[in-house]
């Protein structure tokens, strides 16, 4: 009994190793489209881009668009880390800065199918794909602020320009590998601060593991005590006047979004 119970199991284990991401799903509006990054030189064209407009969380008009950038305009970096509830795990992105534009958010989130929600648990086990959504502040930080009522935190990193380029070049590089073969989201190994962490190893970053990289709701403060964000005011202070959700409410949907979120920030960038 036990060596046919050992054999049931080792099938079950082999069929599930054998599930394939996929490309081919009911997609959920806002995770449907694969965004792609086409490189000329300095300048980068990138297909895909998210820009909704919301009315509620569930009410909205989907719009993708186009967008192009220059490498050497890109000068920062701005670090988020939102709360579905405040506690130690939270949802953590970057906005791409430019001296020339306005800035573009990456997010590396999970593509649930129409029905599915997040689910912890089950994205340890092949549930759902991976998608880097490119988007536009006032989709990717306004649907959060306003609309699913997330308490979202700003703040700017001491990242060189060189540096935050190079992270960029990484992010484009995996969104073509993304669009071309698709991968399983993993909560510990293919999530969203893990990766952010990855590849700010890969652009430069000197620095170890923190238990923070998992939970990462405690994130921002590892960000403050490795000197990645301005020390010149005590952290309890720096997170308070860094919580965005105020101003963005009353930017809702305005053209000029991302400048209205900064303008009451601690330390104005550049």
């Amino acid at each position: 009994m036990s060596v046919i119970a050992i054999m049931l199991f080792l099938v079950v284990v082999a069929w599930w190793i054998a599930i394939p991401p996929s490309h081919d799903r009911n997609w959920r509006p806002e995770v449907a489209v694969m965004p792609r990054a086409v490189i000329d030189g300095d300048r980068i064209h990138l297909t895909g881009v998210r820009n909704f407009d919301y009315r509620t969380r569930n009410d909205f008009t989907p719009h993708y668009e186009e967008r192009d950038v220059l490498l050497s305009h890109l000068t920062g970096l701005d670090f988020y880390v939102s709360y579905f509830t405040q506690g130690p795990v939270g949802h953590t992105f970057l906005s791409f800065i430019f001296d020339d534009a306005p800035p573009l958010s990456i997010s590396i989130e999970t593509r649930p199918e129409v029905g599915e929600g997040f689910a912890p648990i089950a994205s340890l086990f092949k549930q759902f794909e991976l998608i880097y959504v490119v988007g536009e502040e006032r989709d990717l930080v306004g649907v959060r602020t306003n609309h699913r009522r997330e308490a979202v935190y700003l703040y700017h990193l001491n990242t060189a320009a060189d540096n935050a380029r190079q992270l960029f070049l990484v992010y484009l590089a995996r969104i073509n590998e993304l669009a071309d073969r698709p991968e399983f989201y993993h909560l510990l190994t293919n999530s969203c601060t893990i990766n952010i962490v990855r590849y700010a190893n890969a652009s430069g970053r000197a620095g170890s593991f923190d238990f923070r990289h998992f939970l990462n709701g405690l994130i921002d403060a590892y960000l403050y005590e490795s000197g990645r964000l301005d020390t010149t005011l005590p952290f309890d202070e720096l997170r308070r006047r860094s919580q965005i959700n105020e101003v963005a409410e009353a930017a809702d949907g305005a053209p000029d979004f991302s400048q209205r979120i900064r303008a009451s920030l601690p330390t104005i960038p550049r």
